[in-house]
């Protein structure tokens, strides 16, 4: 028997004495049969040589038959007891927060002044390279996904399937949403998508390369939405402000992160980048249920079954004695 085997309910088998001790117990059930009363019947069964039989009698069972009967007992306490293979515990991943990613297509991110392997790259691939990784960590969040440029598009609605939005993540490029920068607009798309949800955990990850060129609402004044819906923004800076041709505006996106009980993060170089996640997945730490699941295979139905037969295959062998002692007896 194999070592994860167990019956659910054990204390069933106290049941399997039950039919002997009604036997013992309860008194026998008597069969009464017709019975002819006439004058001289004492003389006449004298004068016959036959002795009269009893009005009823306890109709008896082959022992084979009673044998039967009860191992069809234990089959359905067997049943009742209900086996089952239990299999090794296994940690149920709890959904804790929502995780939404803003990420800046502008054409800046085009820049190919970043190096990955030796080998130049633009701030874009870059950023996917390193983002791969953590996305596919986060697997106790529902994670969801913006582009945002001159307009903020969703690109991946909040999911659990963390597969679905590296591939959305992989194809996207630059351009894909505009040419300018509009910080304060992809803010309100994102937040816009909470509202949709009904996870309280909000958690926001702002990816940017330059300064907010959006004239519908200022990034201050949606992070001010922001905090009042109790969403935690990160901002990270793509680049170093102090190289030629960079608008990088880490005041603007410091503000923000502080004013939403975040944290802001400077990444010039791919290395810097691959730190700002490490960082991130100690603030932001995954969560787990405890093990909680434990999976079974249940096999109730395997003496049930055979109980069912068991119990067929007698009554057809009952029946066809009964009607062969018929036969015999004409």
């Amino acid at each position: 028997m194999p070592d994860n085997f167990q019956f659910a309910y054990p204390y069933v088998a106290f049941l399997a004495v039950l039919p002997i001790l009604i036997y013992w117990i309860l008194p026998a059930i008597k069969n009464r049969s017709t019975a002819l009363i006439y004058p001289y019947f004492d003389s006449s069964s004298k004068t016959a040589n036959q002795k009269p039989k009893k009005a009823s009698h306890i109709k008896k069972r082959s022992w084979l038959s009673s044998f039967c009967m009860f191992i069809i007992w234990l089959l359905l306490l067997s049943a009742m007891a209900s086996p089952e293979l239990v299999g090794k515990p296994e940690r149920k991943v709890k959904t804790s927060r929502n995780f939404l990613i803003l990420a800046d297509l502008s054409f800046s991110m085009a820049n190919n002044d970043w190096m990955i392997d030796n080998k130049k790259v633009t701030r874009w691939e870059a950023v996917k390279n390193i983002m791969q990784d953590f996305i596919v960590k986060r697997e106790s969040d529902k994670m969801g996904l913006i582009f945002f440029a001159s307009n903020a598009y969703i690109q991946a609605p909040f999911t659990t399937d963390l597969k679905t939005v590296q591939t959305m993540l992989d194809e996207a490029d630059v351009g894909m949403a505009g040419q300018m920068t509009n910080i304060g607009k992809a803010i309100v798309k994102g937040m816009d998508m909470f509202e949709r949800d009904t996870i309280p955990n909000k958690v926001i990850l702002l990816l940017t390369d330059g300064v907010d060129s959006g004239m519908d609402i200022l990034p201050l004044d949606a992070a001010n939405m922001a905090k009042k819906d109790s969403t935690i923004i990160y901002a990270v800076g793509i680049g170093d402000p102090g190289n030629v041709g960079s608008d990088l505006d880490e005041r603007t996106l410091t503000e923000i992160a502080e004013l939403t009980k975040g944290q802001y993060f400077r990444a010039k170089d791919t290395e810097a980048l691959e730190n700002i996640y490490v960082e991130l997945e100690k603030l932001e730490p995954v969560e787990y249920e405890e093990e909680s699941y434990t999976p079974k295979t249940l096999l109730y139905y395997y003496p049930l079954g055979a109980a069912l037969i068991l119990g067929f295959v007698l009554i057809m062998i009952n029946n066809i004695v009964i009607i062969f002692k018929r036969f015999t007896n004409r």
